[in-house]
């Protein structure tokens, strides 16, 4: 390479061009690469010499710090920056995984430039490459650690467990002559691609909601009003469900698309919108497991509390599943197996199902690790995603576990354990804490107990909601709930609250028997429901909107009030479920039991 030319792209390079991106200045010539140095990251601010291995590049020096062992070794890809709360199970199953790599005796270095990470801290991995997520910055980390892909102890890169960040580098480090361990990029598209997967899941006989993709309004269009609305829209190639929306008609639809636009105009140009039926009144679950190509560990069936069309990381979860049938159960499990079987899986996998009138629909599978591996590690004792670091790395399961019982008895557990989520919306103002499609929370806890009732209270104390056992609770359902609202109305009256209502919800109740004293809409004057909960006369709200966009603007002020007022407040059919059942195991006079995580294990 002409050394004028050379100078030039080195300082280029010391600025922050990509080599894709210079490769355009020079009009798409390829001239030599030039290859940063690694310097160590001063962890002891200057005070005496760090020898810690943590590193970043950098085109300004010559001397490289980094030095590179003749040791077994594995890189891990980590998820990057990303939004708040939604890591924890990347960061979980990194840690993991090196925890694994480390116990076989192979040297664990890691990718990722997230600083908010266990799994970044400089003490956890053999060594830590504080480096962007993209194909370049990646690729020069496995030049140097594989020797230019010759070293034979350069075993590979797992991206199972950084989330779509690292599964989307899959493919192209593939191409590159890079070796990913377990499950293949190949197989993993089939997952990703809506295509592909609709023939898989139609090869294998298993029910999956009807949808399809398009491009602009008129092609969703075509596509909701052949499968029928209501709907499930969203863009592809995103996180947590961002801008996921159900509409139900081709007004709401139209709006959607301006917001989906909005998100990111180049992605949703260059992806599709990915319509599918929406299956409502439907019981959403999933389940996590670890397939060796041979044999197939479920982790747990976790039943969602919520119902189907919450997004799974903002809905609250149970193990084991308390509402499906023992018929709906086994199906989940044979269907587990023929899906982790059928994309021939290495590692993990998560797959998620809705039930409806005991019937079984997919609704999508990952080969990859989940949000939910943590809850469900901790809930079994089974540490999945070191289990399946192993199997990546060519153990078989049936080595590690006794796989078969495990799998008979997963719903067989004498505890119960309930996810529940952390929400921020105290500390953002004007956003309304309906739980819908997209993804909000910050964080979760378990509660863990002898029964439901038990768990879900011991879990909702932790997430900073404390579940009144007496007082005065506040109804307001939409039309199409008033009858399933209905028996739970009763309990409370049963158990002793007095019920408060706003007029159209008051009617209905007292139509059917139910005592009630009518409060005043906010758009009725005063004295209002809220003149009601800033008095803190209000133990309970329960105010149920329309899934989708254009809340009415009444709800909205009940529910931010109730955020910014403290009042513990339910937004779905089951959460009402759910905290009845609570209140009613403590009313009987229950103990909330304390006691470790392996005590529970031995009951």
């Amino acid at each position: 390479m002409d050394a004028n030319i050379e100078e030039w792209i080195q300082k280029l390079k010391f600025y922050g061009f990509s080599d894709k991106k210079i490769m355009e200045i020079l009009n798409n010539k390829k001239e030599g690469k030039i290859m940063p140095v690694y310097k160590m990251v001063d962890t002891c601010a200057g005070e005496f010499e760090a020898s810690t291995p943590y590193y970043y590049s950098t085109f300004s020096d010559n001397e490289d710090e980094v030095a590179v062992s003749n040791k077994k070794k594995a890189i891990i890809l980590g998820s990057g920056p990303i939004r708040i709360g939604q890591g924890i199970e990347f960061d979980y199953c990194t840690v993991h995984a090196i925890f694994a790599l480390r116990e076989e005796g192979i040297e664990a270095i890691i990718i990722n430039n997230n600083p908010e990470t266990v799994s970044t801290d400089f003490d956890i991995s053999d060594k830590l490459y504080f480096e962007p997520l993209t194909l370049e910055d990646v690729m020069n980390i496995v030049r140097k650690e594989s020797k230019d892909l010759t070293d034979e102890n350069f075993l590979g890169v797992i991206v199972q467990f950084g989330g779509q960040t690292s599964i989307n580098l899959a493919n192209a480090l593939k191409k590159e002559g890079v070796k990913i361990l377990g499950t293949q990029p190949e197989d993993i598209e089939i997952g990703e691609d809506r295509e592909k997967s609709e023939k898989f899941f139609e090869r294998l006989g298993i029910l999956k909601a009807k949808g399809g993709t398009g491009y602009s309004f008129e092609e969703v269009r075509e596509i909701a009003k052949e499968i029928g609305y209501p709907v499930l829209v969203r863009p592809s190639y995103v996180l947590g469900g961002r801008a996921m929306e159900i509409v139900y008609n081709d007004e709401e639809l139209a709006e959607y698309m301006k917001i989906a636009i909005n998100v990111s105009e180049d992605e949703v140009g260059k992806h599709p919108i990915l319509v599918d039926k929406f299956i409502s009144d439907a019981t959403e679950c999933e389940v996590d497991a670890v397939c060796d190509g041979k044999d197939v560990l479920i982790g747990a069936i976790i039943e969602h509390i919520e119902e189907a069309g919450i997004h799974s990381g903002d809905s609250a979860a149970v193990i084991p599943p308390q509402t499906l049938s023992k018929n709906v159960i086994e199906g989940i499990k044979e269907y587990t197996k023929k899906i982790a079987l059928g994309l021939k899986t290495i590692g993990m996998i998560n797959i998620q199902y809705a039930v409806k009138d005991e019937k079984i629909y997919v609704i999508e599978a990952n080969p990859r690790a989940s949000r939910t591996v943590p809850f469900v590690s901790k809930a079994t004792g089974i540490p999945l995603a070191k289990i399946a670091t192993k199997v990546i790395l060519g153990k078989k399961l049936k080595d590690l576990i006794d796989v078969d019982k495990h799998n008979e008895n997963i719903e067989k557990m004498n505890y119960v354990c309930v996810k529940e989520v952390v929400f921020p919306f105290l500390k953002l103002p004007n956003v309304d804490p309906v739980l819908g499609p997209e993804m909000r929370s910050t964080g979760e806890v378990m509660g863990i107990g002898k029964n439901f009732g038990i768990a879900f209270y011991k879990a909702e104390l932790s997430a900073g909601t404390k579940i009144p056992l007496n007082g005065k609770i506040f109804i307001s359902v939409r039309n199409e709930d008033k009858e399933k609202i209905l028996p739970y109305a009763k309990k409370f009256y049963d158990l002793n609250f007095e019920i408060i209502s706003t007029s159209g919800t008051s009617r209905y109740l007292s139509q059917h028997g139910i005592p009630n004293k009518k409060v005043l809409k906010i758009s009725e004057g005063e004295p209002n429901i809220l003149n009601l909960m800033r008095n803190r006369e209000i133990d309970l709200v329960i105010n149920i909107p329309k899934l989708g966009i254009n809340p009415r603007k009444d709800g909205y002020m009940i529910r931010r009030s109730s955020v910014e007022l403290n009042i513990p407040y339910i937004t779905t059919i089951n959460g009402v479920k759910a905290c009845i059942d609570a209140i009613e195991t403590l009313k009987k006079g229950e103990n909330i039991d304390v006691m470790e995580l392996n005590e529970y294990r031995v009951i």
